[in-house]
C-alpha cells in the first residue's frame, strides 16, 4: 500500500481452463511477476501450463512447507506460500521445459506399452502350454515370421501338426520334424479364442509402439537424433546411475 503497509489479496478459482484463465488475468492486474505453487500430485501440471508463458514459476516440494503450525485450508496455504517466497524461503523444483516434457511423455508411454507386450507375450506362452503345444521349444521366437503364421493357423482351426509345421519359413524348416512333435496338443475352441486375442492385442501394442517411436524421432529432430546415437555409443560401465 502507499504507506508501506503489506496488503493479502485472497481470491479462489475453478481449476478448469476457464478458472484458470481468470486466475492468470488477476494476478496481471496486480502487476505479478512471480508465482509459487505446491508440487501435489498432477494437479500442479495444469496451473503450471497456463502461466508458464507469463510469470516466474515456483514449483515446491510440499514436504518443504508442511510443518507449519496453523495452516488449516488451502487458502492459508497460498496466503503462507506468499510469505515464503517474499522472504526468498521457497526452493523450486527442476520443472523441464516444454520440448523436453512433450519427448518425456512420449518417451514413459511408449517404455509402458512395452512393458505391457512383454507382459501380453508372457501370457501367450502360458496360454501354450495350457494347450500342450511346445513351439516355443523349438523356435527361438513364436512370434516370428514361422511362429506367427503357425499361431494364426491355429486360430483359424488348423490344428493338423504336419500341416502346421509346412509353415515354417528360412532356417527353421530344418526342424520341421521336431515342430510336427512340438505341435502336437489340445488346442480347444477356447484355447482359439483366448490366443487370438492375445495375438489381436499384440498387434494393436505393436502399432501403437510405432506410431510413439515414429513421434519421439519427429520430436527429436535431426540433432536430437544425432543426439541419441552418439550417447549410445557410450558404454554402460561409463554412465553414471540414474537417481
Amino acid at each position: 500500500m502507499p504507506d508501506g503497509q503489506r496488503v493479502a489479496h485472497l481470491a479462489e478459482f475453478s481449476t478448469t481452463v476457464p478458472g484458470l484463465l481468470a486466475l492468470a488475468d488477476w494476478l496481471k492486474s496486480y502487476g505479478v511477476a512471480h508465482v509459487a505453487m505446491e508440487a501435489t500430485g498432477v494437479y500442479w501440471l495444469p496451473v503450471w501450463h497456463i502461466l508458464e508463458d507469463d510469470f516466474e514459476l515456483t514449483l515446491c516440494n510440499a514436504a518443504h512447507v508442511k510443518n507449519v503450525p496453523g495452516r488449516k485450508t488451502d487458502v492459508s496455504d497460498a496466503a503462507w506460500l506468499c510469505q515464503l517466497m517474499e522472504a526468498g524461503l521457497l526452493r523450486g523444483s527442476f520443472v523441464a521445459p516444454k520440448p523436453q516434457r512433450r519427448l518425456r511423455a512420449l518417451t514413459r508411454y511408449r517404455k509402458t506399452q512395452i512393458a505391457e507386450r512383454q507382459r501380453e507375450a508372457n501370457r501367450l506362452h502360458k496360454a501354450l502350454e495350457d494347450t500342450g503345444i511346445k513351439l516355443d521349444c523349438v523356435a527361438t521366437d513364436i512370434l516370428g515370421v514361422s511362429g506367427r503364421a503357425m499361431l494364426d493357423a491355429l486360430v483359424a482351426g488348423t490344428t493338423d501338426p504336419e500341416i502346421l509345421a509346412e509353415l515354417a519359413k528360412g532356417k527353421l524348416r530344418a526342424k520341421i520334424p521336431a515342430l510336427r512333435e512340438a505341435l502336437q496338443g489340445r488346442f480347444e475352441p477356447h484355447n482359439a479364442l483366448i490366443i487370438g486375442a492375445i495375438l489381436s492385442h499384440l498387434d494393436f501394442l505393436d502399432e501403437q509402439i510405432n506410431q510413439l517411436s515414429d513421434a519421439i524421432e519427429a520430436e527429436l529432430g535431426p540433432t536430437g537424433q544425432a543426439a541419441v546415437t552418439l550417447a549410445a555409443t557410450i558404454p554402460a560401465s561409463q554412465t553414471a546411475p540414474l537417481r
